[in-house]
């Protein structure tokens, strides 16, 4: 098969993880000009277990046990052991996609040249994921640090022809999909289980598939927000360039611009430009570049760190063999990281001065996952808000005081209930979403023995945000056919070309209703529609809202 993508370690771009993170299975290669550095670095690693110095991960034992010696002849041994403790995981699979995700981003991280792996280790990932080979890896057991230990675990468990996998979707046991694919189970050498389950892979797809997830969302939210103003004859008053300027908040201003465009051409905002008699709006409406905005300004924040721990090596100990960073990691390098290891630091364990030498193995922090745990919290608080605002919309279309339409959307209301009920669906679920948005990131439990005394919960603050998407993603569609509803009572007025087209494909899903019949089918085609980005995906005017 010709290789989709090419992975260049440390130049993973964002648009790329986008399509790797895709419902699609693409096959990929490694960009051959990084072998040399994977090779040097797994060298340095053979020299080092034919010395007697104690080295952590290679030749002594691991967390609290560092202090115990392992003998020449058990290194290896050591490597196969550590995979099959440490797959204690628990709970339903990581989908498919976001698995398959990790072992791309496991991959890229080993071939940046700092883990000491060999060109075999990184081969294997790249050759389960082109076979179509998923490892079953339980969602829960992960306190994201000292990397996303159990879960990755259970990743790398196929390659040495254990653990169980997925093939088209049948679950069976790894040894009979590697004979199937032909290929030959993995023997590990030092330090390879170490560097295979060190690393903040598994929080960072899940949270790379939460962003993506969530920009979906977001623009399904801000057409329905289009929407609502169009059913509700708002003021477009307060999308004004000039107010917006003048705060200066960006992700505002480009949301603002936006909302300018969705109603460029509507007959329904030229038909009550001169009379209408309302003052301001509900917040709900009049605020939206503002709230959303502010919402694109973390997702954007998110975009930027994921991005650079997607291309990070974050397992432990690092490989050095040389003074500099090799390659470089993307444009946005901090040239001050590069130039961190060629100044003087401080002694290890004391208060001199040494120069980092050529050919070492350091031990420090990288498996700490705790920007991603941020992010990840950041990102939850974002998702509530865009569903918070969007039942608060629905409540105002329902409301005949505010909105002027039919009472709950319904040409008989009494006789018909209406979106009555549908609303109380949409505020169930903004209820949900409120403890699912308390940080994870405030809480550590320590585990080791102590030795591990902080940790991130990055795995399960980027693992909840799945269930919050769904929440918001159906209160979206909720306030999509709602709006839909209440511009039927504006016709033959047509809304603006952009929206009448949204317009289309959800009636292609839900007639409107005139008369009462359950909305639950209505709502959960709706919400698959948007979820696949079948309704902000193909507008150009959300490229200038991109995350890169």
């Amino acid at each position: 098969m010709t290789p989709n993508e090419t992975l260049v370690p440390g130049q993973l771009a964002l648009d790329q993880l986008r399509r790797l993170c895709g419902g699609e299975r693409l096959s990929v290669a490694l960009d051959p000009a990084c072998r040399d550095g994977i090779r040097a670095s797994a060298d340095l690693v053979r020299r080092a277990t034919e010395g007697d110095a104690p080295v952590y991960g290679v030749n002594t034992g691991f967390g609290k046990l560092a202090t115990t010696r392992i003998q020449k002849e058990d290194l290896a041994v050591l490597q196969l052991k550590l995979l099959r403790s440490h797959a204690a995981g628990v709970g339903e699979p990581l989908t498919e996609r976001v698995v398959r995700l990790v072992l791309v981003l496991k991959a890229a991280s080993l071939a940046r040249g700092y883990s000491g792996v060999r060109e075999e280790v990184v081969d294997a990932l790249l050759a389960l994921h082109n076979a179509g080979i998923v490892p079953v890896v339980p969602s829960q057991g992960s306190v994201g640090a000292s990397g996303d230990l159990a879960p990755l675990a259970h990743l790398c468990l196929p390659l040495i022809g254990e653990g169980e996998v997925f093939v088209k979707g049948e679950r069976m046991g790894a040894a009979q999909a590697l004979k199937r694919a032909g290929l030959a189970p993995l023997e590990l050498s030092a330090k390879e289980g170490l560097a295979l389950i060190n690393g903040t892979q598994v929080s960072t797809a899940l949270a790379l598939d939460a962003l993506f997830g969530t920009e979906r969302v977001f623009q399904a939210a801000m057409v329905a927000g289009a929407l609502s103003l169009d059913a509700a004859r708002g003021s477009d008053g307060p999308f004004d360039a000039r107010i917006h300027a003048v705060r200066g908040q960006p992700g505002q201003i480009d949301c603002a611009g936006v909302y300018r465009a969705f109603a460029v051409g509507s007959e329904i905002r030229k038909s009550h430009l001169d009379n209408d008699d309302r003052v301001q709006d509900p917040y709900c409406l009049r605020c939206q570049p503002q709230v959303m905005g502010a919402c694109l300004d973390q997702m954007r924040y998110a975009a930027g760190v994921l991005a650079r721990e997607a291309n990070a090596v974050t397992d432990n100990p690092l490989v050095f063999v040389s003074t500099s960073v090799r390659p470089e990691p993307s444009q946005s390098v901090r040239a001050e990281l590069v130039e961190g290891l060629r100044q003087a630091q401080p002694e290890r364990g004391g208060g001199g001065e040494r120069d980092i030498q050529p050919g070492e193995m350091l031990s420090g922090g990288n498996f700490h996952a705790e920007p991603v745990a941020l992010v990840a919290d950041a990102l939850a608080v974002a998702i509530a808000e865009i569903g918070a605002i969007a039942e608060r919309r629905i409540a105002m279309l329902v409301d005949t005081v505010v909105s002027r339409l039919p009472p709950f959307l319904t040409p008989e209301p009494g006789l018909n209930s209406g979106f009555m009920i549908v609303h109380v669906t949409a505020a169930a679920l903004a209820s949900e979403n409120k403890p699912l948005a308390h940080p994870a990131s405030v809480d550590s439990l320590p585990t080791s023995a102590n030795q591990e005394d902080h940790v991130s919960m990055a795995t399960h603050a980027a693992r909840r945000l799945a269930r919050m998407l769904e929440n918001t993603g159906r209160i979206v569609a909720i306030e999509l056919l709602a709006a839909a509803q209440g511009i039927e009572f504006l016709r033959p007025l047509k809304s603006s070309p952009v929206l009448e087209g949204v317009l289309r494909r959800v009636r292609a899903m839900s007639p409107a209703m005139m008369q009462d019949r359950s909305l639950a089918p209505d709502i959960e085609a709706v919400y698959q529609l948007l979820a696949r980005g079948g309704i902000g995906g193909t507008i150009p005017e959300f490229n200038a809202l991109r995350l890169g």
